[in-house]
């Protein structure tokens, strides 16, 4: 319930303060007074859309706090798992609009995100505006207020029919695509299978192309090289042409033998002579093997055609890497992709199996879902009857009637329209082409009245809920609004004396210039004031209005009683 409102800066209203009681309000003024600003400053508070638009004239913000007690349990819990402080059982909201386009959230005191502060508001005021009964034409609507009448176990289970369907609609997302790529899949299993065997025809080594360009590069120059091994080998073991046919052991032997004479006459030059010695040694070693490398020396022509040939053929799997090493990874992986692809069929089977079970269990829910909106719609039904009658419609029914949806929907298996009669023996048709602009604003209140006496909210409100409706139906009206407060907190925007004369307090809104700026003034009025409020809405403030001011005034106060 709605305790206190203190608006500020916010469109005419400079600085509002607004306090509520259990049962019917109502504010009433002038056309363009500011009655309606009203609701929408309580509809920002409540977490709606805000722009700067609504600052008043040459402020820098707007502020606009409510107090609320009476809380739903889900708020409350809310509050007291998130440490919030919570006293008295009172909830304070707070919400700041800044010209800069900057919104500041408080809940308790303490600032939070704006989607956390929806979070607070949900359940607390149902508001209804001035053309929201004409939501009624659109009949995803019928649904929906269907929906709202079915308490936690209904609302749970459509939850169940909104994942259940998503999921199945999931599967079928995952059917298509794999029904649509299954061509494509072959295609690519094909050439899959063609380059495969294509590198296994040839069937590369690792290294094996370095190894190959190095025996080419010695088969491409092995007269060379035989040339320079036999060479190298005549002139170190049987000496060169022109130094009198000695070899270099025979140079190196004859100055091995100086070095020993020298080495008798000197004893220092003995170190010099040992290392001589030493080169002759590894001179000799070296020609050996020398000699060992020459007797390999086998080149075959035909080899180099042979190792051409295959490096031509292992060239032509650089289409699918830069070397041999990466083309057998490549190969590898298409060996696992391959396979993937093989298992199609066992994939197809499994989603099959799995879009059944899904349709299995989505059917099991909707088919609850469908026998509690049967239950509910019937008691929509009589309950509505109800209701019309108390609003001047005693013959009307509403029909509600379910048409089948033939695929899983997350609305369920049935799509919901209203069927209206205002007339005994004329049959039901579908609200949207039959009711009348009055009848559609009766009905939602209606179906208000009926909400009321199973929803959680605390504080319902009316932005001219009686609009398009006068004489005696305005009057079955105020008695509904009255009768929804008496276990509800009721707020009504009206233009109605008779609603006026039903209410438990009186707001009087008015503009007024002061200081040459206009502002909205917002009043409670006392019990003289208010006959003379209902005088004016009457038509004007002469003896008669006034008469008939306190008559209305007086009936209503004893109906209330």
């Amino acid at each position: 319930m709605l305790l206190e409102l203190h608006i500020k800066d916010f469109g005419l209203m400079q600085d509002v303060n607004l306090y509520f009681e259990r049962g019917l309000t109502v504010f009433t003024g002038e056309t363009g007074a500011g009655k309606s600003m009203l609701v929408d400053a309580l509809g920002i508070l409540l977490g709606g859309r805000a722009s700067n638009d609504l600052i008043r004239h040459g402020k820098e913000k707007a502020v606009i706090e409510g107090v609320f007690t009476s809380l739903p349990p889900n708020i409350v819990n809310f509050l007291k798992e998130e440490g919030y402080p919570f006293e008295d059982g009172m909830l304070f909201l707070y919400r700041e609009i800044n010209i800069n386009g900057r919104n500041i959230c408080r809940v308790q005191g303490r600032a939070v995100p704006l989607s956390l502060y929806r979070t607070f508001c949900e359940g607390l005021v149902d508001i209804h505006g001035q053309m929201d009964h004409q939501s009624l034409l659109v009949t995803d609507t019928h649904r929906e207020l269907l929906d709202s009448f079915g308490g936690e176990e209904h609302l749970a289970l459509l939850e169940k029919v909104k994942a259940t369907a998503q999921k199945y609609r999931s599967v079928l997302a995952k059917e298509r695509e794999l029904l649509l790529t299954e061509r494509d899949r072959d295609r690519r299993a094909e050439i899959l299978r063609y380059q495969i065997e294509e590198i296994e025809r040839i069937s590369p080594i690792p290294g094996e192309e370095s190894m190959l360009e190095k025996e080419k590069k010695l088969l491409q120059n092995a007269e060379k090289i035989v040339n320079l091994v036999n060479e190298t080998y005549e002139e170190l073991y049987n000496g060169a042409e022109g130094i009198s046919g000695m070899s270099a052991f025979d140079l190196i032997g004859a100055a091995i033998r100086n070095m020993e004479e020298l080495s008798l006459l000197d004893a220092e030059i003995e170190l010099l002579c040992q290392q001589l010695n030493d080169i002759y040694y590894q001179l000799e070693d070296f020609v050996d093997k020398l000699r060992l490398y020459k007797e390999k020396l086998d080149f075959q022509p035909e080899r180099l055609n042979q190792i051409e040939a295959r490096l031509i053929e292992l060239h032509k799997l650089k289409k699918y890497a830069f070397d041999i090493d990466a083309v057998l990874e490549k190969k590898a992986e298409m060996e696992k992709e391959l396979e993937e692809l093989i298992h199609l069929q066992e994939e197809k089977e499994n989603i099959k199996r799995e879009k059944k079970d899904a349709f299995n269990e989505y059917s099991n829910c909707a088919e609850a879902l469908s026998l509690s909106r049967g239950i509910q719609a019937e008691k929509i039904e009589k309950g509505l009857a109800l209701e019309l009658q108390d609003l001047g419609l005693k013959d009307a029914r509403v029909e509600i009637v379910f048409t089948p949806i033939k695929d899983p929907s997350p609305e369920g298996a049935e799509q919901i329209e209203f069927y209206f009669t205002a007339n005994v023996g004329e049959p039901a048709k579908p609200l949207i082409k039959v009711a009348s602009g009055g009848e559609m604003a009766r009905l939602m209140l209606a179906f208000k009245s009926l909400l009321s006496k199973v929803e959680t909210v605390d504080t319902f409100v009316f932005d001219e809920v009686d609009s398009g409706i006068g004489g005696q139906t305005v009057n079955k009206v105020a008695e509904k609004l009255a009768k929804i407060a008496e276990n509800r907190q009721v707020i009504c925007i009206t233009h109605s004396a008779s609603i006026a004369a039903y209410a438990d307090q009186h707001y009087g809104i008015k503009k007024e210039i002061i200081n040459d700026r206009t502002l909205t003034r917002v009043t409670l009025l006392n019990e003289s004031e208010r006959i003379l409020e209902i005088s004016r809405m009457l038509g004007g403030g002469d003896k008669a209005a006034l008469g008939l001011a306190q008559e209305l005034w007086h009936h209503a106060r004893n109906s209330k009683r």
